[in-house]
């Protein structure tokens, strides 16, 4: 038996198609027609032997377990293939092309912009686009290909994710200037000590359950006052004496965007840090763009 012949113009339709879900959004973004899409992929199942799509009058398109297994390999194809041409155009001296790269929305604003700046010193002809986002974002852009790379935290990460750590982000706690506890010269303090205090959440997916599980874990019942999903938010509604709040990321200065100060204090109690995270989709080689992004991350992102 002969093996399976295929063109690489099949497997970009193939990808746009599982991509969008959509013979017409995919047959649009390639300026085909979408026919040619739809007939591309009919071979390609054909000479798979495999049938990779579900067609659903009306209702688009759906991949099929052995769709979902051969999307991801595509993407890892293609990656590399265009990379191999970039390669080929380049001598192999200098990196070029896209590489997409997430990170959580908390972390982006403290650790991307240094980051980025250097890397794209040494290697300016390579195109970062960021994906910012939340944790479930993320790891469902790195699962479809949508990202190579996510910065985020080191909790609920599946099997299939591969990750190292860069770094970790103790917990603080924050309270108002004023508040009595901001008055300590040590500028430490207990979980039992804020535990007749209202709280302000962050309220993001994950970040909100282990936040209030410090408090839990320390036996303090959290009483939350205010939530909100934005960090600056957290700091102003602390600054202004809305409640304290737990954070993991520290910013270089005690002024909030309202122009009132919040004060961080260190933990005594012995509460797990965060690990922040590169992380990646196991078994899928990164492209030479990705590895020099993750080995900077390494040597610079650390703390």
């Amino acid at each position: 038996m002969s093996e399976p012949s295929f063109t690489l113009v099949q497997l970009r339709y193939f990808e746009a198609a599982a991509r969008h879900l959509s013979m017409t959004a995919a047959s649009k973004e390639l300026m085909v027609s979408q026919s040619a899409v739809s007939t591309a992929i009919a071979q390609l199942e054909k000479e798979m032997g495999v049938q990779f799509l579900l067609r659903h009058h009306a209702r688009g398109l759906s991949l099929t377990t052995a769709g979902e297994a051969f999307y991801k390999r595509v993407l890892d194809f293609l990656a590399h293939g265009a990379e191999l041409v970039e390669t080929a155009r380049q001598s192999g001296t200098e990196l070029v092309g896209t590489l997409t790269v997430g990170c959580f929305a908390t972390l982006a604003p403290f650790r991307l912009p240094g980051l980025l700046a250097e890397f794209e010193a040494r290697h300016p002809r390579v195109h970062v686009s960021l994906r910012e986002g939340e944790h479930n974002a993320l790891t469902s852009a790195l699962r479809s290909g949508e990202t190579e790379l996510a910065l985020l935290y080191g909790y609920d990460l599946g099997d299939d994710i591969d990750r190292e750590v860069v770094g970790t982000a103790p917990p603080y706690a924050l309270v108002a200037e004023d508040h009595r506890l901001a008055r300590r010269k040590s500028r430490k303090v207990s979980l039992q000590d804020l535990a007749d205090e209202p709280m302000v959440l962050l309220d993001l997916p994950h970040s909100r359950e282990y936040l209030q599980s410090l408090l839990s874990d320390a036996g303090v019942e959290p009483r939350v006052r205010h939530r909100t999903t934005g960090y600056e938010t957290v700091r102003a509604l602390v600054a202004y004496g809305h409640g304290f709040a737990l954070l993991n990321q520290r910013p270089p200065t005690e002024t909030t965007y309202s122009g009132a100060r919040a004060v961080p204090l260190t933990l005594t109690d012995d509460v797990p840090a965060l690990d922040i995270v590169v992380a990646s989709m196991r078994g899928v080689r990164l492209t030479r763009r990705a590895q020099e992004f993750r080995e900077l991350c390494r040597t610079r992102y650390a703390n």
